[in-house]
């Protein structure tokens, strides 16, 4: 997609109704805002890690990477909106909150020992993902060991049966339950009116006129549903009918998108469910 423009907007919580208030000013897209973390908090920083899974459109693309910025496109289908929702989620967490965040984040796979040293994972575009055993097995043991899974990104009946197929794989015995607006992860920052719907930018641009959000006939409905564990924890949250990913990724690419689907529903919603993780 992309990449000319970017926003930045001083966005700022406000003490009644989590309303962003924002400023903006407009640079060229290369000066992504870097910060420093507090070395007094260098155990509690929190990084967004990207999954890389070698299934679906595009193979194994460009390998795991620590850290490194300025990846074109071109990986596979976990490589989507890639660096750019990263970068610019974890800046908007950190300017949002009191988090300290890891400007860079990782891409790690399921397989690396590393996973295990943190405690959120994103995966993207898992509507023709296919797990491998030694996937299977490791995603099923850092859920049961306290991490927790964003699912995001796809779209219709025949991305969510695949995605059901390979998350069945991991917990044979559980099932995906879908939450009410009236949970806690829809208010944990931010109070959400509806779950949100956010569609590619260029798909809100064409459903302007009609008001439609939606990016297939068969996806016309979000849909947010949870894996727990024994205790009741949640331990994934899998985002159907909706892309939180572009949300963050194109947030500079049309004024109209940022206000409407960033700043009142990607970034909410993305903040919403880094506190409830973090947190429960």
């Amino acid at each position: 997609m992309t990449r000319t423009r970017w926003v930045l907007a001083l966005l700022v919580v406000s003490a009644v109704g989590g309303t962003l208030v924002f400023a903006q000013r407009y640079y060229d897209r290369g000066g992504v805002p870097d910060w420093q973390t507090d070395k007094e908090f260098a155990h509690d920083v929190f990084t967004f890690v990207r999954i890389q899974y070698s299934s679906g459109y595009g193979g194994g693309g460009f390998g795991p990477g620590r850290g490194r910025r300025g990846f074109g496109r071109g990986g596979g289908r976990w490589a989507t909106d890639y660096p750019d929702s990263d970068l610019n989620f974890s800046y908007r967490l950190q300017q949002l909150t009191s988090l300290e965040v890891n400007p860079d984040g990782l891409i790690l796979e399921l397989t690396d020992p590393e996973l295990f040293n943190y405690p959120f994972i994103y995966i993207v575009e898992p509507g023709y993902l296919v797990f491998t055993e030694e996937e299977v097995v490791a995603l099923r043991r850092y859920l049961l060991n306290g991490g927790f899974l964003m699912v995001d990104d796809f779209w219709g009946q025949e991305e969510w049966y695949n995605f059901y197929y390979e998350i069945k794989r991991v917990f044979p015995d559980r099932e995906p339950v879908e939450l009410p607006l009236s949970h806690p992860i829809f208010r944990a920052v931010f109070e959400l009116k509806e779950k949100p719907q956010i569609p590619s930018v260029d798909a809100a641009i064409r459903g302007r006129p009609y008001g439609i959000t939606w990016e297939r006939e068969d996806a016309r409905e979000p849909h947010y549903r949870a894996l727990y564990d024994d205790k009741g924890r949640m331990m994934a949250i899998i985002c159907h009918n909706t892309d939180l990913g572009d949300g963050w990724e194109e947030e500079g690419t049309d004024e109209w998108f940022f206000r409407e689907f960033s700043e009142k529903k990607a970034y909410p919603m993305g903040i919403n469910i880094v506190f409830y993780a973090m947190t429960r």
